[in-house]
């Protein structure tokens, strides 16, 4: 299982994933699920995956093998518009799902992945799209400026009460890594290190990138804040009165 999720705000993009991709009583496996891209001047492009790792892999190599082929027809570099990107995404799952299909039937296995991918294309808005294992794919919206895939019951609450499009991104960020940390404490197939990513809202370079392990000095000051804080506000509500409810 896996947690990544992509946060749209006015100032620009945050995504943020975990690295556990197994998790049992002795084996974990730790692998980046955050892909960045960068076409300096032209576009920025991130994608998280979830699900088959197999697919995810494969479909990550293809976007490389077709970056690398100058007489491919489309690659991640073309295309006017973030929505034929995904598309080309939802279309390459799609052909190694197919390639794999009938030997995972076989064995009662599954070898779908999602994809969400977000960036900003020059001369167009910073967007964020989730592709399905079935090739089609959504667009985050002003009432839903997130968006989530793998383990996401969690991290969302937070994400709801805080996440706003006039918030910081400094701030869409501390509330990415609570949504991954909530959901790390109540899924053990979640886990770190985190990956986090900032992408400037037309600025056509490198975003910014942070790795928060487990023992980062950052990560466990948000932690045992962020705990405190929750148990403050609970200490603080109003107590419930039994004899009212009760007559």
């Amino acid at each position: 299982m896996t947690y990544c999720l992509a946060i749209s705000v006015d100032d620009g993009l945050v995504f943020a994933s975990d690295s556990r991709t197994n998790a049992g009583v002795d084996y974990v496996a730790t692998y980046s699920k955050m892909s960045r891209f960068v076409f300096d001047d032209n576009r920025v492009l991130v994608i998280l995956t979830s699900g088959s790792l197999a697919t995810s892999q494969a479909v990550l190599n293809a976007i490389k093998r077709d970056l690398d082929d100058p007489e491919t027809e489309f690659d991640i570099s073309k295309g006017k518009y973030l929505h034929e990107v995904a598309r080309y995404i939802g279309k390459l799952s799609q052909d190694e799902q197919r390639t794999h299909g009938e030997a995972f039937e076989k064995s009662n296995g599954s070898n779908e992945s999602s994809f969400i991918l977000g960036g900003q294309i020059k001369g167009q808005p910073c967007e964020i799209y989730l592709v399905y294992p079935q090739g089609n794919f959504i667009s985050s919206s002003v009432e839903t400026p997130y968006l989530q895939i793998g383990e996401s019951k969690y991290g969302k609450p937070i994400l709801d009460r805080v996440i706003s499009a006039d918030i910081s991104l400094s701030d869409a960020a501390r509330c990415a890594v609570i949504s991954l940390d909530s959901t790390m404490r109540s899924n053990v197939s979640v886990g770190p290190p985190i990956e986090l990513s900032l992408h400037k809202r037309d600025m056509f370079q490198s975003p910014e990138h942070l790795v928060l392990r487990a023992t980062s000095d950052d990560f466990q000051s948000i932690q045992v804040q962020w705990n405190y804080g929750i148990k403050s506000a609970f200490n603080q509500l109003p107590k419930l009165d039994w004899d009212k409810y009760n007559r």
